[in-house]
């Protein structure tokens, strides 16, 4: 009897372990970097007004993120993707790794969770609007000691065999001297020239958002590469009207434009995940340069590439197609500064009363930001103050949609974004084997 009931409890064990099994799905991390709930609110002002809704405020459900590491309680942008590659929380001047110790992931395996399901037969896709060392995506496709191993990061992504990688960083991929599509020179020291070694690899490589929009759905292995550095001009307001800069640069694509394509792109096999990191850098920069208008642009830029997403859910009902939306930090911690009875042709002052830095449409003491209109046609003038030029902890949330979005609770801890992609994409907990029930050995 003792033999019959263990095996019966083992029998049990075992059928949960199966039932709790999910199907399989697809994924878009989409990390707007050094967002938090100011970012959004701002930026909901400006574009739809008080009562309007942002993309993002139509996801369906919203968790509190903590986003504090091993050794720190915030998080610099390597180490916060850092966690969300691994699961694991890390020093924070990490880059893939632990400082300088190799990491083994939550699932127990010694890869990043798109490297893991690039081995499993997902197709896996990295997008940056800023060069192709940022850590955003970076991370997901490479480990080295200092983040500033632009050089070191480069080689690691294009040798991945990541189907799609669309990003700037021109100058990090050419040998110093040659001078590359968009016109600065190259800067790798060790001479090689990668955007060569690519295509000798099997990649189209593109250099415009003619030629990115322009891509077959069968176009195979791409890599876009976008600018000599970023897409975007992070410095202040004041530095780019003086160098007479935009924010973004026009005539390259935006991350909402290269998250379309790659949408098309790896759904076109219908028996395929798909695992897509995007990241939109801009966000995070201009916060740190104390930039608003580049801050909110950025910022909007996002949310266009959020409703890339739920668009293309919504066209496409039989994907299991699962997005996140979270960040890692919050960059500047930025508070709309609203004011009762200001005369919108009146410049703002340079500081609130607690003498936080305040900035206009065009920075420091100019004409405020004007809202969209409210339910009552109105529309109000403001101002965006900071807190900060740093990554602080700040109000960082995450957001799910779709496929599975129930796995995001109300709180959440920077290690649970790895947990929860790593349940869509598997359909199993980290460490827990699909095809045996059972949990996998370390």
């Amino acid at each position: 009897m003792a033999m019959k009931s263990l095996f019966l409890a083992l029998f049990a064990t075992a059928s949960i372990l199966l039932s709790a099994a999910e199907e399989p799905g697809s994924v878009v991390f989409l990390h707007p970097d050094g967002t938090g709930l100011g970012h959004w609110n701002a930026g909901r002002l400006l574009k739809v007004g008080p009562d309007g809704m942002l993309n993002w405020d139509g996801l369906e459900r919203l968790a509190a993120y903590r986003p504090h590491q091993k050794n720190w309680l915030s998080s610099s942008s390597h180490a916060g993707a850092t966690v969300h590659a691994y699961g694991k929380k890390v020093h924070f001047d990490s880059y893939g790794m632990d400082r300088d110790q190799p990491l083994t992931a939550l699932s127990g395996k010694p890869m990043t969770l798109l490297q893991e399901a690039m081995s499993e037969g997902i197709r896996g896709a990295i997008i940056n609007s800023g060069h192709v060392g940022e850590p955003g995506t970076g991370v997901f496709l490479a480990s080295v000691l200092k983040r500033k191993d632009i050089e070191g990061i480069a080689l690691q992504v294009l040798e991945s065999d990541a189907e799609l990688i669309f990003c700037g960083g021109e100058v990090y991929m050419l040998p110093e001297g040659v001078m590359g599509q968009h016109g600065e020179p190259g800067r790798r020291s060790d001479k090689r020239n990668l955007l060569e070694e690519a295509k000798q690899a099997g990649y189209r490589v593109i250099y415009t958002r003619e030629e990115l929009l322009g891509l077959p759905d069968d176009a195979g292995k791409v890599l876009g590469v976008f600018a000599a550095r970023d897409t975007y001009n992070d410095k202040s307001e004041e530095i780019l009207k003086e160098r007479g800069l935009p924010t973004y640069n026009p005539g390259q694509p935006s991350v909402a434009e290269m998250l379309s394509v790659s949408l098309r792109l790896l759904s076109s096999d219908p028996a395929r995940e798909f695992f897509i990191v995007c990241e939109e850098e801009g966000t995070d920069n201009f916060s740190n340069h104390g930039n608003a208008r580049g801050m909110l642009d950025a910022l909007l830029r996002a949310d266009e590439a959020i409703g890339v997403v739920t668009n293309f859910m919504e066209a496409h009902p039989q994907r299991k197609l699962h997005l996140m939306v979270a960040a890692d930090s919050d960059a500047g911690h930025p508070t709309a500064w609203t004011p009762r009875g200001w005369d919108e042709t009146k410049p703002l002052p340079a500081r609130t009363k607690t003498g936080a830095a305040l900035d206009g449409v065009e920075g420091a003491e100019s004409l405020p930001f004007m809202s969209g209109a409210d339910q009552y046609g109105q529309r109000r003038p403001f101002g965006i103050a900071w807190g900060t030029r740093d990554d602080f902890p700040g109000s960082v949330v995450a957001k799910t949609h779709g496929y599975r979005s129930e796995l995001l609770g109300s709180s959440i801890d920077n290690s649970d974004v790895y947990r929860i992609l790593y349940q869509v994409l598997f359909g199993v907990e980290p460490g827990v084997s699909a095809e045996k029930g059972s949990e996998q050995s370390p």
